[in-house]
């Protein structure tokens, strides 16, 4: 009697152990379809995400849509559909920038960061993020707070404050004046970090989508902590006047958003965010208002993609 309940006991780990092996591998078959099938619906031109008569569709390769256009015209994009944004914009401290003027008056600097904040609060899911990475503040042209004028423009337009990421940038110093040297009088204090400001639209916790998070435990453990610590990027490696580094868009898809997510950036740049988002499994859309940049994002896209696909 004792050896047929060891038989059945087993048997019945057997079949257990068997249900959870074809468990598991249903539903690898239906992410994968997911996938598949969230890239056919963003080709299908029914269903883009998009006003094709407003904006040029400059490069597409597998699961990537760059667009050359403005992230201040409002009528780009017609839905919500954005889960993650992940986005430097120009931080008005004299940059040259080909078609950007990076020396604007610090009121018309706050405008412009109003108009694009609010139409991508527009085309963000109700569950979507907003990790925006901008400087604590900056002395050029006069000492002001960028990051807490951005963070209160992003808060009255509805985006909900969620916590902020201080981003040591290591190799990279901001250290232009000293104002009064060794004296009292007025001297300047420079922090050499820059912020990554977490927002989100309506509610923090994530309950849509793939639901697979791919961060490692390390990862999760690390990058929890608010103080990152890694090198910025070289523009002349780049060949743009202000990259980032691809750590910190991989880190932000990684923590942030679930794989097969739509990740958005509407300064793309060099394409920096697209490529992480890609190799990470995740849908990508670009905004770039220069063909040049545009040009440069294309390339790298291509070269990555084809290194590492």
């Amino acid at each position: 009697h004792n050896n047929f309940g060891i038989i059945l006991w087993k048997s019945r780990i057997i079949i257990y152990k068997g249900i959870i092996t074809s468990m598991k591998k249903k539903i690898a078959e239906t992410v994968e379809q997911e996938i598949n099938e969230g890239e056919v619906f963003f080709l299908k031109e029914e269903h883009a995400p998009y006003n094709t008569s407003s904006r040029e569709l400059y490069f597409r390769n597998k699961n990537i849509w760059l667009f050359r256009g403005d992230s201040l015209d409002e009528c780009l994009f017609d839905k919500e559909f954005i889960d993650l944004i992940v986005t430097s914009p120009p931080y008005n401290v004299g940059i040259e920038y080909n078609s950007n003027d990076d020396t604007l008056a610090y009121e018309h600097y706050l405008d412009f960061s109003h108009k694009w904040i609010n139409n991508c609060f527009s085309w963000t899911k109700k569950q979507g993020r907003l990790l925006l990475n901008i400087p604590l503040d900056k002395n050029k042209g006069g000492h002001r707070s960028v990051g807490a004028d951005l963070t209160t423009i992003a808060k009255k337009i509805g985006w909900k404050y969620h916590s902020t990421i201080v981003w040591n940038e290591g190799n990279i110093s901001r250290r232009t004046a000293w104002g009064s040297w060794k004296s009292a009088s007025a001297p300047y204090v420079i922090a050499p970090v820059e912020l990554i400001v977490i927002l989100y639209k309506d509610s923090w916790k994530k309950t849509m989508g793939s639901k697979i998070s791919d961060v490692s435990r390390d990862e999760f453990m690390e990058w929890t902590n608010g103080l990152w610590t890694f090198n910025g990027e070289s523009k002349k490696r780049i060949g743009h006047p202000a990259p980032f580094p691809r750590q910190l868009p991989y880190r932000c898809i990684k923590l942030f958003s679930y794989v097969n997510d739509v990740v958005f950036d509407p300064f793309c740049g060099s394409g920096t965010t697209l490529i992480e988002a890609h190799l990470n499994k995740r849908r990508a859309i670009g905004i770039e208002l220069d063909k040049d940049y545009c040009e440069i994002a294309k390339k790298r896209i291509s070269n990555e993609i084809t290194l590492f696909d």
